[in-house]
């Protein structure tokens, strides 16, 4: 007697959409190719990367009609947008982009890496806390 193991299902791109809706997602087409996965003042951008999960994209927190990314400034945390908008990050925006990013990777069946799991992580750093340190000196190490 032989034992053949059934394959397991992979979705596709339309049916982990239309999972994403049951759970309370909005979801909508974008004119760059991809969708626009929104829920709670959160959304990113979702698309299809040809293999066996989606590729996800800028996720931030909607500032207007616009998806504002996690900038770190040294300082504090802001939210940037595509057209160049700043605004500060709250804790209560923190927490509903890790809740809202946990969410889309569990609807999505992506694996949750640690680091992303303690926390938010941040998709920029506008800061550099060594710039300029060899001021003065006549020549650079990377000039060489």
């Amino acid at each position: 007697m032989f034992f053949r193991r059934e394959k397991p299902h992979l979705p596709s791109f339309s049916e982990l959409l239309d999972g994403l809706r049951e759970q309370g997602f909005s979801v909508q087409p974008e004119p760059d190719a991809g969708m626009r996965v929104s829920k709670s003042g959160c959304a990113a951008f979702v698309t299809d990367a040809g293999g066996e999960r989606p590729d996800v994209a800028k996720a931030g927190v909607l500032v207007g009609p616009e998806i504002g990314v996690l900038v770190d400034g040294g300082y504090q945390k802001f939210w940037l947008t595509p057209s160049g908008n700043r605004a500060p990050a709250t804790a209560d925006q923190l927490k509903a982009l890790h809740a809202f990013e946990e969410d889309l990777r569990e609807g999505l069946g992506l694996i949750s890496l640690y680091n992303e799991s303690l926390g938010t992580t941040n998709t920029l750093h506008l800061y550099d806390r060594v710039n300029d340190r060899d001021r003065g000196v006549p020549r650079r190490a990377w000039e060489e």
